[in-house]
């Protein structure tokens, strides 16, 4: 028995109909005012509004612009519909700042590699890659210090003019780079100190400083990388900014720092430690302080975060324990934050 269907007793599948959608031809944006059925509605892009052109209604806001975003990035005036590229970088001017990129894949003829190297020598000049090179140096540089971009564009425009001044001749790339960062950390109000910037960049303290002093006369700054602490004219460069940095490195409350602020101004107006570094009398002041507010912290651990040793940590603590009354406010004490008895008496090397 032959039947028509293989499988007679299995039911019919239906087919499903996907709904369609659509837009809803009869419905029509008119201006509530005017109520013309063929109103006269103007997009203005410029401020994103919906206006009615009879009788300046704004029917809606924030329109999305749907048209061609042509933009312009060359350098003479002119059309120059590309859409690639991001903006101009100041810092950058008269380079070109559009890169060419050769593929790797010439199936083994070795062909990419001539390419790239022609494109390279075509593209820019010997300065302008080093000055790109420098450029990418500092910012990455910056990144690992965890400074702001600001700093770095500073950097950038000092390393910048040096560069077309010639003012550092023959010094290392990376001596040059260390001073400008350097220098920029002190006009943002971000000091760091010449150990960590010779840490940082792997610079000896000599070449930096030789960078420094050149630099500094040139662009006619402020001295103060190698002044004394009694440096009133860069505070900047003053032991009480370095305060918060290594404060927070120790886990020390806010009170701690202000307290400490106030003893190193106070040791500074009556002379105590001059002839010390910031560093020092940072990481002195800090021992000192922690002692005078029962929170000890170790000489070992302050030296660790300010980079000092043990022993010039100490011995600005002598010289601040042998005028611990011209220091420690009375109004400390009588509050209980204060106590003398909790100095111990340096140790007298003999």
């Amino acid at each position: 028995m032959a039947f028509a269907q293989p499988f007679p007793l299995a039911a019919a599948a239906q087919k499903v109909h996907q709904p369609t959608f659509g837009p809803d031809l009869a419905v029509r944006l008119i201006c509530p005012e005017c109520r013309d059925p063929n109103p006269n509605i103007v997009e203005e892009f410029g401020s994103g509004d919906l206006v009615c052109g009879a009788c300046g209604l704004v029917l809606g806001d924030r329109v999305v612009d749907t048209r061609s975003e042509w933009r312009t990035f060359a350098n003479d005036e002119g059309d120059d519909p590309s859409r690639v590229g991001a903006a101009s970088d100041p810092l950058l001017e008269g380079i070109e700042q559009l890169d060419t990129v050769i593929s790797f894949r010439d199936g083994g003829s070795g062909i990419a590699r001539e390419l790239q190297r022609a494109a390279s020598r075509s593209q820019n000049t010997r300065s302008e890659r080093n000055l790109l090179t420098a450029f990418r140096d500092i910012g990455s540089w910056c990144d690992q210090f965890s400074l702001p971009k600001t700093i770095s564009d500073i950097a950038k425009q000092l390393y910048k003019r040096s560069d077309e001044e010639k003012l550092l001749r023959g010094k290392p790339l990376e001596a040059v780079i260390a001073a400008c960062i350097f220098i920029a950390c002190r006009q943002a109000h971000v000091p760091r100190t010449f150990r960590e910037i010779c840490n940082l960049t792997h610079v000896s303290k000599k070449t930096l400083g030789q960078c420094y002093k050149a630099l500094e006369q040139a662009f006619n700054l402020s001295p103060g990388a190698t002044a004394q602490s009694n440096n009133t004219n860069n505070p900047s460069t003053g032991p009480e900014n370095l305060l918060v940095r290594y404060c927070n490195h120790l886990d020390l409350p806010v009170s701690v720092q202000s307290i400490c602020a106030d003893i190193i101004v106070a040791a500074r107006q009556h002379g105590i430690a001059d002839g010390r570094s910031p560093v020092s009398i940072a990481g002195g002041a800090i021992y000192f302080t922690c002692l005078l507010l029962g929170r000890p912290k170790g000489a070992r651990d302050i030296s660790a975060v300010a980079g000092v040793s043990e022993g010039t940590i100490k011995l600005v603590y002598r010289l601040y324990f042998g005028d611990k009354e011209k220091l420690v406010r009375e109004e400390w004490i009588k509050e209980g934050k204060a106590d003398l008895e909790r100095l111990p008496v340096p140790i007298e090397k003999v």
